[in-house]
């Protein structure tokens, strides 16, 4: 068994912290696509990969957002170098037959039943949104997720004519560290598990 090294683990979850700010250091077209190349290796149901990300990058396309996200986080997005619209697409089933091409009752299993789509396509595409962040942090980059915007709004202006909806936002960048807060409190294993 391989185990990755503490460094690798400090890297992605012990020293990172969710970025309030970043530095001018800009996030080249290759870093992006490298971080979707390794998130997309991460596991979903059925293979159903439901997530879709927008990667805004120019001065445009984040003040279209901005002004849909509440008020404390709009600075945050028209600074960022990079936002993430991440969104899941309703409508993920219609690809199974490449994507779970084993099983060609893949589709059958989901077409009519809206809750078996919403509650696969919120709860894998939030994993990818994870996986995402996992990746880019493996990769060098720092992450500010958010929530905080209207989600109707942001489907509208963003993915219109599509059957995507938004999930959460990320900021990708290379973080600040004047503008970090420390380490806050994390539930002992204790207080947020049990073994049976």
């Amino acid at each position: 068994m391989s185990i990755v090294p503490e460094s690798v683990q400090d890297q992605v979850f012990r020293n990172a912290r969710t970025q309030n700010g970043f530095t001018g250091q800009p996030v080249t077209d290759d870093e992006i696509r490298a971080v979707y190349e390794l998130a997309k290796c991460g596991p979903t149901s059925m293979n159903t990969q439901p997530a879709r990300f927008q990667f805004l990058r120019t001065a445009e396309a984040k003040a279209r957002l901005a002004p849909l996200a509440s008020p404390g986080n709009q600075p945050k997005i028209l600074a960022a170098p990079v936002v993430v619209i991440i969104g899941h697409d309703m409508e993920f089933y219609e690809h199974l037959s490449k994507n779970f091409a084993h099983n060609p009752n893949a589709r059958g299993v989901f077409a009519g039943n809206d809750a078996l789509i919403q509650g696969t396509a919120f709860r894998n595409g939030t994993l990818q949104g994870a996986y995402l962040m996992v990746a880019a942090r493996m990769l060098g980059l720092d992450c500010g997720p958010m929530s905080g915007f209207d989600a109707a709004k942001v489907d509208a202006e963003f993915w219109s004519g599509t059957k995507v909806k938004t999930n959460f936002l990320c900021n990708l960048g290379h973080g600040d560290p004047a503008k970090v807060m420390g380490r806050l409190p994390r539930f002992s294993f204790e207080e947020a598990a049990k073994l049976l």
